[in-house]
């Protein structure tokens, strides 16, 4: 599982023109799902994403985690983070789940967030969605649960 972070002000989603998600300071999260993914996976990257060191203490260095800040954790499911671009000009989805398996992985993550951090949003799995954000840094980190995923080794 994939989890591409960014640091923001702000963010939201929305599809069309309904705000699905939004945030004031804290994380967007763009989260890719692999084929062998499991609730194993998503629990190891929720973790990593609540405890990884992005938001800066009061000597401006970076030792701060979500947990520590409360800020708001908005998930937006990406298909395309687990595309495989290593040859050629067009991305190969062979490395993604399934739709209805990454739907199932994203909705545990979701619900998993919700019970360990109060600030959770999210976009809608599978929709067309527009994601604005304000970027602070800027700051953007890519996590994976495990190695491998996105044909990547």
């Amino acid at each position: 599982m994939i989890g591409l972070l960014q640091r923001v002000s702000e963010a939201e989603v929305r599809v069309g023109e309904t705000l699905v998600g939004r945030i004031d300071a804290g994380l967007l999260v763009l989260v890719g799902i692999c084929r062998d993914d499991t609730e194993a996976d998503a629990d190891r990257l929720l973790d990593r994403l609540l405890d990884y060191r992005v938001f800066e203490d009061p000597a401006g260095r970076m030792n701060r985690s979500l947990r520590d800040t409360g800020g708001g954790l908005l998930l937006v499911p990406q298909f395309t983070l687990a595309a495989d671009t290593r040859k050629g000009t067009r991305a190969s989805f062979t490395p993604a789940a399934s739709p209805a398996e990454a739907r199932r992985l994203f909705d545990y993550l979701l619900a998993r967030a919700g019970t360990l951090h109060d600030r959770v949003e999210a976009g809608r799995f599978g929709a067309d969605m527009q994601v604005r954000l304000v970027n602070e840094g800027p700051v953007t980190f890519w996590l994976e649960s495990r190695r491998g995923c996105g044909g990547r080794s």
